[in-house]
């Protein structure tokens, strides 16, 4: 093992500042990229849904314009 103790682990021979800030910063842009990704997918999920409505409603009103 190339460290002698756990405390040697966690202080990285004496830059486990930067290495446990840069994992945590990276860890905290994937947990933000996947949340904005879902997001997103919801919202182009919810608009596909409000189109196909939203034609369905003007396929309807047309119909019942040809009848009258």
């Amino acid at each position: 093992m190339a460290f002698n103790s756990f405390s040697d682990f966690i202080a990285m021979g004496g830059y486990g500042f930067y290495v446990w800030l840069s994992y945590g910063l990276s860890f905290f842009a994937l947990i933000i990229l996947v949340v904005n990704s879902v997001a997103k997918k919801n919202k182009i999920l919810k608009n596909v849904e409000q189109r196909l409505a939203r034609e369905e409603r003007i396929k309807k009103a047309k119909n019942l314009e040809g009848t009258l």
